[in-house]
């Protein structure tokens, strides 16, 4: 059996990913300056533009980092990682853009700059793909698993089961499960149950495991430190999968309290000051930003909305936003004018007759929703965050669905993740909120910038607004 290599595999990609970078960049001057310029080396010696690869090199290897392209790729999807891929590289190309700007560099070639990005995302993306596939062919012939045993039949050892079975590109291997409860030869997904808990110690003498996962239901806990004590006896590796795994957080938050850990039930990394201050920082002035970016839509917008039906030009709605307050939140105006009881009645239905022709279109493609960028100078807002609903819908919500109210712990959104995962208009709430409550317990500034990059691609056109 091999043993995972991951840091094997690590040091790999850390060595391509910075020779990628360095190619690509040679490759963007040489395309540049001999074949689209036609020999001219440009205003700029070419000892200066290959001098920027002692930065560029280290600076796209900690943004490569600071992105999670070094987390094991057992359990990163492919789309997963070239979407942050392509997050590093746009946070690379805006820093590169800054630095030229703050040195008041303008005879550098632009051209070649988004060449390099481009060229820099496409075969990264290829590089990765390659030893992915690489390692599902070793894992396809036996090789480079995981061989695993569960300890506890319960809840969670089918769930951790079902996943495992559905991505046999993992490379884990379960080879049975140890429980006192169930009878020895049970199956579930082919994995059998072979023994009692207390087989485990000469179990771990007998086979060369990779991992062991404890998986005891809530009515065994009084097992947990003799089965504990036996793993770490062994050296075998051991990771604890919670039959209350839909209590805690996906990454809980433990204090120590003089050597007793205490384990938060709902981390929110947004209500640490310095987060909230980047956040806000963030927040200014992307709105700026997109306000000069968006203006000139914004006033195509204004004109059509009052030049095809009648009453204000901004529609302003109450939403319940941070630590549960109402705030109006302001929008284009995309219906015909209506009486404060007939708004109260719903969310709009498909071929709404209250929608104007210019509404659907704005509704369409989120142009409607600029306004809030105002909301978001103002502080009601953020740019990313779970989106904010109506007073009523809260009061709904929070009766039916549990942990609905744990996303008032942040600044409602523009976007956020649920909205780019296709969670937007008429989808599930359950849904919306587990996707709101990933985010808010793994809230980054880089996991912000990956939901405004992915905003592009997905956010704007919704094909469940009407």
């Amino acid at each position: 059996m091999i043993k995972d290599n991951q840091k094997y595999f690590n040091r790999l990609h850390v060595v391509l990913d910075a020779l990628i970078v360095a190619v690509s960049y040679v490759l963007a001057w040489y395309i540049q300056f001999h074949i689209i310029v036609k020999g001219t080396a440009g205003a700029l010696p070419v000892q200066t533009y290959m001098s920027a690869l002692i930065f560029l090199v280290p600076g796209f290897l900690v943004l490569y980092y600071g992105f999670n392209l070094y987390t094991p790729k057992r359990v990163q999807g492919r789309r997963l990682e070239a979407s942050n891929i392509f997050c590093a590289n746009a946070v690379g190309l805006l820093l590169f853009m800054f630095v030229l700007y703050l040195i008041n560099e303008q005879d550098f070639s632009r051209n070649m700059i988004f060449m390099f990005i481009g060229i820099n995302f496409a075969l990264t993306v290829i590089e990765r793909n390659v030893i992915r596939m690489m390692l599902r062919d070793i894992r396809r012939r036996g090789m480079n698993l995981k061989h695993i045993i569960l300890v506890g039949y319960s809840k969670a050892a089918e769930e951790y089961i079902d996943r495992i079975v559905q991505n046999p590109q993992w490379g884990y291997q379960v080879n049975g499960i140890l429980d006192d409860t169930v009878q020895p030869g049970i199956l579930y997904h082919n994995v059998p149950v072979i023994g009692p808990t207390g087989s485990l110690e000469p179990l771990l003498e007998r086979n060369n495991l990779d991992e062991i996962a404890i998986t005891l239901g809530l009515s065994e806990f009084y097992k947990l430190k003799k089965i504990v004590a036996t793993c770490e006896k062994s050296g075998v590796h051991t990771k604890f999968i919670p039959d209350y795994y839909d209590i805690i957080p996906t990454r809980p938050y433990t204090e120590d309290l003089q050597g007793l850990p205490v384990i938060n039930i709902r981390h929110v990394p947004l209500t640490n000051t310095f987060n909230m201050m980047i956040k806000r920082a963030m927040d200014i002035v992307g709105a700026l930003v997109c306000i000069v970016l968006f203006s000139p839509i914004m006033l195509v917008t204004a004109i059509l909305v009052k030049a095809t039906s009648r009453g204000p030009l901004i529609f302003k709605q109450e939403r319940v936003g941070l630590h549960n307050r109402p705030f109006q939140m302001y929008k284009f105006r995309s219906m015909e004018v209506q009486k404060p009881s007939e708004e109260q009645k719903g969310w709009t239905t498909r071929n709404d007759p209250r929608v104007t022709k210019v509404g659907r279109l704005i509704r369409k493609t989120s142009i409607d929703e600029l306004p809030q960028l105002f909301n978001v100078l103002k502080g009601d807002m953020s740019l990313v965050g779970p989106r904010p609903e109506r007073p009523q819908y809260v009061e709904k919500f929070r009766e039916e669905i549990p942990r609905y109210m744990i996303k008032h712990q942040v600044r409602p959104g523009m976007t956020g993740w649920a909205q780019i995962n296709g969670y937007r208009g008429n989808t599930s709430i359950k849904k919306r909120i587990e996707y709101d409550i990933y985010y808010i317990e793994n809230w980054t500034m880089g996991l912000d910038v990956k939901i405004l990059c992915l905003t592009v691609f997905k956010g704007f056109i919704n094909k469940n607004a009407y």
